[in-house]
């Protein structure tokens, strides 16, 4: 149990990837810093959980391009802490009809940025789709791209390699089964109450994942979100030889069926005679992250499950493992990321830093860089002004 009234330069609200690459950094820089999370540490119940996730250059921005080129040496820089290989650089596949617009983005707008900032990549014809990555069926007028960079991120050997750096710097203080239940501003800095106790702290990084309103709402804002409790299943290989890359599928939707999916490929880290397939909708979202199951909708498999028996070649088309994972998304059209300082009404609201919603597990260790200077210095070398839309989406209580 920590003692009463500990005195922090930075508290950190949300001991998942982004908290832990938060204190990470932190740390680096010596700010004395604790890290509160609600339920244990390394848990699989954060926005984008699961071992792994996707890390990708392709976007229909510039700016996200140039996000995730920047993240690179964050990265490596990481990978040096561990034996665990954080990115399996598998590289990233998109391909479908070229007219799509989805969540993703659109796979003629990200050649175009890929271009514009001088990324390798390949534009490739349905048939040798076909030829090179395994698919089958493909309607002739299929296009994609593929990008050698992309990769399959060990994220829960991220989190597990930031947490452990974590604990052996003495300036980062790690706190489990800690909901934070009251946040007041006192003089310079803020009092956080969990049920461990009070701490105060000179600055505030608010990263709870899908859990955001909880912590806001005690600052008396909400933030506008939609929760998605995204469905995955896991295909056995037939053909043990069998490799894909990280992929993704633009489709239209055909009625409730979304339509549009991604995958992962076999890896050493989770399920290796497995590949794993998600589809990237949700039939229903929810209101409250509360609401979350560990069991997918049962709709969304089904549509999954025949598009890998239709579309995919060496594998049984029936799902063998399942699981879902719970992300905040804003309502804006790309689901984009909002990283920003609390609104200006409330008290001290330029020493609470923000990051919220989307998608963001390919920048772990870039976005704890970003998060920490916000909070230490009030500004950081990366720009985020796209990402600066709390005056949109923060609402007064």
């Amino acid at each position: 149990m920590e003692k009463e009234h500990q005195h922090y330069d930075v508290i950190v609200i949300g001991g998942g990837a982004m908290g832990q690459a938060a204190a990470y950094q932190l740390g680096k820089r010596k700010a004395k810093t604790l890290v509160v999370e609600q339920f244990t540490f390394l848990n699989q119940l954060g926005s984008s959980a699961g071992i792994s996730r996707q890390y990708r250059i392709p976007y229909p921005d510039e700016y996200m391009v140039q996000m995730a080129l920047d993240a690179q040496p964050f990265w490596d820089e990481l990978q040096q802490h561990t034996k665990q290989t954080l990115l399996d650089k598998v590289g990233t596949l998109w391909f479908g009809d070229p007219s799509v617009q989805s969540t993703e983005g659109n796979i003629a707008e990200a050649e175009k940025s890929l271009k514009a900032l001088n990324v390798p990549y390949t534009s490739l014809t349905a048939k040798e789709i076909e030829e090179q990555y395994h698919f089958k069926n493909l309607p002739s007028s299929y296009q994609g791209l593929f990008q050698a960079d992309g990769a399959s991120i060990n994220f829960k050997g991220t989190i597990e390699t930031l947490y452990d750096q974590n604990l052996k710097k003495g300036y980062v203080t790690l706190q489990e089964q800690a909901p934070v239940i009251k946040i007041e501003q006192k003089g310079n800095g803020f009092e956080v109450t969990t049920p461990k106790g009070v701490n105060t702290g000179k600055k505030i990084i608010v990263v709870p994942g899908p859990y955001i309103n909880s912590v806001i709402n005690l600052l008396n804002f909400s933030i506008e979100a939609t929760y998605w409790n995204m469905a995955s299943s896991y295909y056995k290989k037939t053909d043990p030889k069998i490799q894909y890359p990280t992929w993704f599928v633009f489709q239209n939707a055909l009625g409730a069926n979304g339509n549009q999916f991604y995958g992962f490929p076999g890896v050493d880290w989770d399920h290796p005679e497995y590949i794993r397939v998600a589809p990237d909708f949700v039939i229903k979202p929810l209101d409250n992250p509360n609401d979350r199951s560990p069991i997918p909708n049962p709709q969304e498999l089904g549509y999954t499950a025949d598009w890998v028996k239709n579309h995919m070649t060496g594998l049984d088309p029936e799902p063998f493992y399942t699981s879902t994972c719970m992300v905040a998304l804003s309502n804006i059209p790309k689901k984009e990321l909002i990283i920003d300082f609390a609104p200006d009404y409330v008290p001290h609201h330029k020493d609470i830093v923000i990051y919220a919603t989307g998608w963001a597990a390919k920048f772990t260790p870039y976005m704890g860089k970003i998060l920490a200077d916000l909070a230490l210095d009030g500004h950081t070398d990366f720009d985020i002004s796209p990402f600066k839309m709390g005056e949109t989406y923060f609402k007064s209580l």
